[in-house]
């Protein structure tokens, strides 16, 4: 922990600011490991300082190791004040995309004379690179996604609704040992598995649909994030065209991702596959993101995307296919950026399954 406040000072301190301001829930936790629901963290070259409630007094002073736990007062910024004038901080760095500007306004009203001073994405850009740490527990995550897929096949039929799915996999992840779902769960079946963000309804799955199950378990504050698209009943050419198609695009990213590539290069490996099938009009979306505390974060894959991948990296890699009145495919797997390509996280079937 104190390594990584190391790099995040080292990236603060070329501002000239005395001190720097975090809002963001995946922030704090990156910075002290205290995963309480509430609290900010204000950091100085010296000293790391976590102001949180007394609800988590205990549970503050032993999971933030190596930071000062100060119990705020009933209205937070007035202890912020005191801090900041023990610190002698003069310009204070803050994360303007963390903030509301109401927000801004208070912490404006509650430190005259303090320059405030933006710093956009000092911490998430260090969050990009996952240590060996939170790779092992991105890859627990994962283990639990594969399985839930897998118990999830064995329990979809004609019959059965989008949400009894959505339930049986939450139930499934939870037994398995997750602290949760990753985001809302998504089921869509027939014509809606054309909403790439189709969350799950009391719709009735029937044969000839596909069913689109884009889910993810969060273990030990990560998450991960995997899709898996199958057909109730025996396919029509149709369907599997598509989703031959789409795995694919799939496939040929997997094999061609690797570290110095830029997000748009990525995103195309997957793209130029689809439009050369003839469905590019029907893939609307970006290739990936990164997967890590939050499920979407920096770097993204996608068109215009400059961000230029890493080893150690963990994205998403998530082609689809959507067609109005017919349905869609996705296939989502998650990988680390390797020294020369990538691995992928996630490993569950991508045949398609008929069920």
């Amino acid at each position: 922990m104190e390594k990584r406040r190391e790099r995040i000072w080292a990236r603060i301190e070329a501002a000239d600011v005395g001190g720097f301001l975090t809002y963001a829930p995946e922030n704090r936790y990156y910075i002290t490991g205290f995963t309480g629901s509430s609290g900010y963290v204000l950091m100085t070259a010296q000293e790391t300082v976590l102001l949180t409630d007394s609800r988590y007094a205990v549970q503050a002073t032993a999971q933030a190791q190596g930071a000062t736990v100060v119990m705020h007062a009933a209205r937070w910024l007035d202890t912020l004040r005191e801090q900041v004038k023990r610190l002698a901080i003069r310009r204070l760095g803050f994360e303007p995309g963390s903030i509301t500007y109401k927000s801004f306004l208070e912490l404006q009203d509650a430190l005259p004379g303090i320059e405030l001073v933006p710093q956009s994405d000092v911490v998430e850009r260090l969050r990009m690179v996952k240590e060996a740490a939170e790779l092992e527990r991105i890859a627990d995550a994962a283990k639990i996604a594969d399985d839930a897929f897998a118990h999830i096949a064995g329990y979809i039929r004609a019959g059965v609704s989008e949400r009894d799915v959505a339930l049986e996999l939450e139930i499934f992840m939870r037994k398995q040992g997750a602290a949760g779902i990753s985001f809302t769960t998504i089921v869509a079946s027939g014509e809606r598995s054309a909403l790439p963000h189709g969350v799950a309804t009391d719709r009735v799955i029937g044969r000839g649909d596909f069913v689109t199950l884009d889910f993810g378990a969060r273990y030990n504050q990560y998450a991960s994030d995997i899709t898996r698209t199958v057909v109730i009943g025996p396919p029509s050419d149709r369907h599997q065209d598509v989703y031959a198609l789409v795995l694919r695009a799939q496939e040929r990213a997997l094999a061609g991702i690797k570290p110095g590539m830029s997000g748009e290069v990525a995103d195309a490996l997957a793209r130029d596959v689809i439009e050369d099938g003839g469905y590019g009009d029907y893939f609307g979306h970006s290739l990936g993101h990164g997967l890590g505390i939050a499920v979407h974060e920096a770097p993204r894959l996608a068109r215009k995307s400059e961000d230029v991948l890493q080893e150690g990296m963990v994205v998403t890699v998530e082609p689809g296919i959507y067609i109005p009145g017919f349905g869609g495919v996705r296939i989502e797997d998650d990988i680390v950026l390797t020294t020369d390509g990538c691995a992928r996280l996630t490993h569950a079937t991508k045949e398609l399954l008929i069920l």
